[in-house]
Order: C-alpha cells, then sequence, then structure tokens
C-alpha cells in the first residue's frame, strides 16, 4: 500500500536530520559546518563556481552564503576570482588548503558512515536514485505525464498559506 505524502515526507525530515546531524558530530572535531562542508565539496571539482551554484548547493540564502565564503577567504580555504566569461560574475575555488581540508573532511566522514552502515552499496544505490527520481518530479522535470511538478499555480497556494 502507498504510503500517504505527509508519511514519506516525515521519514525523509527525519533521515535528513539525522543524516545531518551524524555529519556534523564528525566536522564538528575539526570546527567545520555541514554547509562549509558542502561547499568544499562542489568547489573540490576544481571548476570554480559561482555564488548561485554555491547557494543551491549549500542550501543557504544569498547573504549567508556570502558570510560563509568570507570565514572561508579568511581561512585560507577558498579564494574569489572574477570569471572570464561573464566579468559580472565572480567565482569561488578551492585553495591548495582549502583542497586538503576538503580531502580530510570527505575521508572522515565517508569512515564514519562506512563504519556505521546505514545502507548497503546496493541500498544506496537504490535510495539515490528514488531520492534523485522524487526531487526532479517535484522540480518539474519529472515524468512525462504532467503530474507531480510544482508549478506556479501550487507554488503561488503554498506561499499564500505561509502568510
Amino acid at each position: 500500500m502507498a504510503r500517504r505524502p505527509e508519511e514519506l515526507l516525515h521519514l525523509l525530515t527525519r533521515a535528513e536530520r539525522l543524516s545531518v546531524r551524524r555529519v556534523q558530530s564528525v566536522l564538528d572535531e575539526f570546527d567545520s559546518s555541514v554547509e562549509a562542508w558542502r561547499v568544499l565539496d562542489l568547489l573540490s571539482d576544481g571548476q570554480g563556481h559561482n555564488m548561485t551554484a554555491l547557494a543551491e548547493h549549500a542550501f543557504l540564502p544569498a547573504p549567508s552564503l556570502t558570510k560563509l565564503i568570507d570565514q572561508l577567504v579568511d581561512q585560507n580555504l577558498v579564494f574569489r576570482r572574477v570569471d572570464p566569461v561573464d566579468r559580472r560574475r565572480v567565482l569561488a575555488h578551492l585553495t591548495p588548503r582549502g583542497l586538503e581540508r576538503w580531502q580530510l573532511l570527505a575521508r572522515e566522514v565517508r569512515a564514519d558512515w562506512a563504519e556505521s552502515e546505514p545502507l548497503t552499496d546496493e541500498d544506496t544505490k537504490l535510495l539515490g536514485s528514488l531520492l534523485g527520481r522524487l526531487a526532479r518530479t517535484l522540480e518539474g522535470d519529472g515524468p512525462p505525464d504532467g503530474r507531480g511538478g510544482v508549478n506556479a499555480g501550487r507554488a503561488e497556494r503554498a506561499a499564500g498559506r505561509g502568510r
């Protein structure tokens, strides 16, 4: 029998919060936040990313991301450069020290996760696939039948309920 949306939302929220709490307990040893770890993770690809991409990846509003990037710059983990393609934008990159920090944090988080063995490799792949499909559907890029996306009308009604 299919679960009700509120049951799934509760399970997703609970799993996310417990996972973040677990990761944060590892990062606390290195005086790092989950959001900083997420920023370092995205920048670890060496491509340089704009503030919008970083904010989305770290799940932070723009002002909070700016403050975090300032802190990471002060710690010599990140540097900013003008985007050579669009000089109006700024790209963030990891410094060599930032890359070392990211590698350390990633290694520690992976080790802690593997130690607890919350899911088998097969379960991890399945869950990743299902969550990816759910996210795409909720963003409106999902099934071609037109059901399930967050359209403008739904978003406006939801925003109106929150007032």
